[in-house]
């Protein structure tokens, strides 16, 4: 007696292979801002941030541009992660769900090119 379902011997399929990749990556991206997101609150309030030169020197330096730009990274890449699940899970039109993940895909790039160059614009200017 075979344990495989009639849906699956009907319509040959199987798992898409993608979902324990997912479920780590998300994990991994939590774990990180658990890290960083506490060590750039307290950097960033020790900095004298409210005043907007001691914020230019904050972002400028190269210790304040790495964990601003790893704090970044990782809160929009689980940022990413959970919009997909959410429209993964929620959203039943074909051309609708492409066209949602598209735009989640391209608005977190996009937003991490604008944080990274104006990063970069910072240090540069100083």
């Amino acid at each position: 007696m075979s344990m495989v379902t009639p849906a699956k011997r009907i319509n040959r399929l199987g798992s898409a292979k993608s979902g324990v990749h997912h479920f780590v990556a998300q994990r991994v991206s939590a774990i990180a801002l658990v890290i960083a997101l506490p060590l750039f609150m307290i950097c960033l309030s020790q900095s004298g941030a409210p005043d907007p030169a001691a914020s230019r020197a904050f972002f400028g330096s190269a210790w304040g541009a790495l964990l601003t730009l790893i704090t970044m990274s990782a809160t929009l890449y689980h940022m990413r992660l959970g919009l997909q699940v959410v429209v993964e899970d929620y959203i039943h039109g074909t051309a609708m769900k492409m066209g949602l993940l598209i735009g989640n895909t391209l608005i977190t790039y996009g937003l991490w090119l604008a944080g990274a160059y104006a990063l970069i614009r910072l240090a540069v200017t100083g």
